[in-house]
């Protein structure tokens, strides 16, 4: 803490966190929060990185699955990836020798912290006490993919004063378009660098092959609370012109499986469908199929042929679209995509609709070709700093 300011922010910080423990500790024993929040706040099984190398921040699942294409470059130096959410923390530790840990509360950063080379943070991971502690540690500061939407944008400019301090304490942040690099610049924001989204860059593979089954397969990804019903009720309205047609739906979060396999079972007993869920079953031979296992996504995008993206139907922002685009899918979302505007603005041939013309989309799906992607991200300027920075 070098200035009033930090010390005033520190004291909030404190405040806040006394005051919010009751709630901390209730939400602690939800399956959603039980691995991180007790990490995040408590520090339970949460120590420091034990190297000092390249540090990446990511929220979330797919900001994690976005590092791909970066993590893979780094040949000597120690990679440590934190992230704030249980299913970013699952996909980081799918890299490879990645030390991965939830970021802790930002009271803790001034102790928690360790000296890294580079800290390279995702979108808009704007935590104040990481980057300052961070410059105070001599470590470079890169913010990464960054970018503003227009839904909150007004809020950014009302808390200028706020975030013209913050970005002082970043050297170089990396946009994702020309609107967002305007936007940074009247924070007060400098060394801004526009190289597109490099989501659009990330790998995104399948890691267990599925035999396709004969007839259409409809899959709902990454549904949220009430999208279920919503869909089901669309396949049956679809089902009635194509009688081979079979819908997998896909939970966003495990915690929900229980709460979506007892719809779907009630459901299909009423309309007289088959029902199987995929943890006691992965012939895929039902016609309504509940996914109640992780890390099968893409798996399944691979064998479908028109995906509906959950997220957008419940005001929640929208989900990424790149992974059904790239197993050939036509792809359908509702029009709550405030979150993934900029990359729903590369895709071609799909389809964004409210929710009452679901079933209309899906027949329209039929006639229509696969989505497709025809924009590519420039990493070559994070590639060039990351190599600066790679050694032991």
């Amino acid at each position: 803490m070098r200035s009033p300011f930090d010390f005033l922010y520190f004291f909030l910080s404190l405040v806040l966190y006394i005051l919010a423990i009751p709630i901390i500790l209730y939400l602690s024993f939800k399956p959603k929060y039980k691995a991180s929040l007790p990490a995040r706040f408590f520090l339970q099984k949460n120590r420091p990185f034990e190297n000092s190398g390249i540090w990446f921040h990511a929220c979330s699942l797919g900001e994690a699955k976005a590092l791909s294409p970066l993590i893979e470059k780094i040949q000597h130096a120690p990679v440590n990836i934190s992230v704030i959410t249980h299913t970013g923390f699952a996909a980081a530790k799918a890299y490879a020798n990645a030390a991965v840990r939830y970021l802790p509360y930002e009271l803790f950063m001034p102790w928690w912290q360790s000296s890294q080379k580079l800290l390279i943070v995702l979108e808009a991971e704007l935590w104040y006490a990481l980057f300052l502690v961070a410059k105070a540690k001599g470590t470079k500061t890169v913010l990464l993919n960054a970018r503003i939407s227009e839904r909150s944008y007004p809020k950014y400019r009302k808390m200028r004063w706020f975030y013209q301090g913050l970005f002082e304490k970043i050297d170089v942040i990396y946009v994702q378009s020309e609107i967002d690099k305007t936007r940074f610049e009247s924070l007060g924001a400098k060394n801004l660098h526009v190289i597109g989204n490099i989501k659009l860059s990330q790998k995104i593979v399948a890691t267990r092959d599925y035999a396709k089954p004969e007839g259409l397969t409809l899959i709902a990804g990454s549904t949220h609370e009430g999208e279920e019903i919503l869909v089901l009720e669309a396949f049956k309205q679809f089902k009635a012109s194509h009688p081979d047609a079979r819908l997998i739906i896909v939970p966003r979060h495990p915690e929900r499986f229980e709460a979506v396999h007892q719809l779907m079972e009630g459901f299909a007993q009423t309309e007289g469908f088959t029902y199987s869920r995929f943890s006691e079953s992965d012939a895929l031979t039902s016609e309504v199929i509940l996914v109640d296992k992780m890390g099968e996504l893409n798996n399944l995008y691979a064998i479908s042929d028109i995906a509906i993206l959950g997220g957008g139907f419940a005001p929640i922002g929208g989900h990424n679209p790149l992974e059904p685009i790239h197993f050939g899918c036509r792809v359908i979302s509702g029009p709550h995509i405030f979150n993934q505007k900029e990359l729903f603005s590369y895709v071609k041939s799909a389809q964004i609709v409210e929710g009452e013309q679901l079933s209309e989309a899906l027949k329209l799906a039929c006639e229509m070709p696969p989505s497709t992607i025809e924009v590519d991200t420039d990493l070559s300027k994070v590639l060039e700093l990351i190599k600066e920075y790679d050694h032991a």
